[in-house]
């Protein structure tokens, strides 16, 4: 009788214990990249998100409450009107483009090529990295929403980074890096990321397989698989590199960029470097290797376009060079602009709409 007992006491142990574990709520899934995009950008992650009670607390909502503000203010003063504008004027868009000296700027990207598939990002910024959100203390979270927003607070405001600034506000011990920026902007955006991989190019502008060495020149980013309202699946590709001559010299970084020519390119607010020798080499690229370029002043300058090679077709007015930027006056551009088309919104350094420029070029059938 008793060993009866104590088997049927082990028995009811047992099974109590099962009903225990039955009745613990399954194991949180890890957030998804989309998750924190979402929730770095003060936008609510689905409902099953572990991110999902950190939108309580008080800092995240004045963060979503500050993001909701300054990118509904810059979708009706800008965004909005980009499009409309490349409506008009932009026909039978390529599948790439490059956006040269771009910083982490998918914002401008996408609302000047929307219905790209592969997007080509380069400049000197980090990737950087995102941690574990969830294993953050509340301070920790709060300063690093506070970090992204400091970084975005130029490009909001006038459409450019300021490199100096970026560099101060992407160092965050937690969160560092283009990476956070980028996600903020894909998923204002209005995209869903599917998939997010670090990337190295080596010097003949191969992937590098993950499981080996980068050696010297080797070129790294970040490759985010993405999809529109539309479904579609796109690509975007940001490369940390050195564009002047001597930096793609070493890398594989033009190399790669070649395979997915030919493209439409972006160029704005680039401190005029493409005027220099020393950035011959990727200006050189960009004129052979683009089906049609959108640019600032600051860009490509006009000497560089061939009259048989290129049509030019200016919008708004060239008041020359901010004073930052002294030796860069072209006074063709000055003559080209003369009775341009005025657009409504600003872009580039003379970010006032009335005091803008912007140039569509367009390379000639057959060359």
């Amino acid at each position: 009788m008793r060993h009866y007992t104590r088997r049927a006491f082990v028995r009811a142990i047992l099974a109590t214990g099962l009903l225990l574990v039955a009745a613990l709520p399954a194991r949180a899934a890890a957030a998804t990249a989309n998750d924190v995009a979402l929730f770095l950008a003060g936008m609510a992650p689905p409902a099953e998100s572990p991110l999902t009670p950190l939108t309580q607390d008080p800092g995240w909502q004045r963060h979503a409450r500050f993001f909701d503000r300054a990118f509904g203010e810059l979708e009706q003063r800008q965004l909005s009107k980009i499009r409309a504008w490349t409506a008009v004027n932009l026909a039978a868009p390529r599948p790439t483009m490059y956006y040269m000296f771009s910083g982490p700027d998918f914002l401008y990207a996408d609302a000047f090529y929307a219905n790209a598939t592969t997007y080509v990002l380069s400049a000197l910024e980090p990737v950087g990295a995102i941690p574990d959100l969830t294993k953050m203390s509340r301070g920790a979270i709060v300063s690093s929403l506070a970090s992204v927003e400091r970084s975005l607070s130029t490009i909001l405001a006038f459409s450019f980074f300021i490199t100096k600034e970026m560099k101060t506000d992407l160092r965050d011990r937690q969160v560092s890096g283009v990476l956070p920026v980028l996600y903020v902007f894909l998923a204002r955006s209005g995209k869903t990321i599917r998939e997010v991989t670090p990337v190295v190019l080596d010097t003949e502008g191969q992937f590098i397989p993950a499981a080996d060495k980068p050696g010297r020149g080797a070129t790294h980013g970040v490759r985010i698989l993405f999809a529109g309202a539309d479904g579609v699946a796109r690509t975007l590709y940001y490369f940390s590199t050195d564009l002047s001559n001597s930096g793609v010299k070493a890398s594989g970084f033009l190399k790669f960029c070649a395979t997915l020519a030919p493209g439409n390119s972006l160029i704005k607010s680039a401190s005029y470097l493409l005027h220099s020798s020393n950035f011959s080499t990727v200006r050189d690229f960009l004129l052979s290797n683009s089906a049609s370029i959108i640019q600032d002043d600051s860009g490509i300058p006009l000497a560089a376009f061939g009259a048989k090679a290129w049509r030019l077709f200016p919008f708004g007015r060239y008041k020359g060079p901010i004073d930052k930027f002294p030796g860069t006056y072209q006074r063709r551009a000055a003559e080209l602009f003369q009775g341009a088309p005025p657009i409504e919104f600003g872009i580039g350094y003379r970010w006032r709409p009335y005091e803008t420029n912007l140039l569509l070029a367009i390379k000639a059938p057959g060359q």
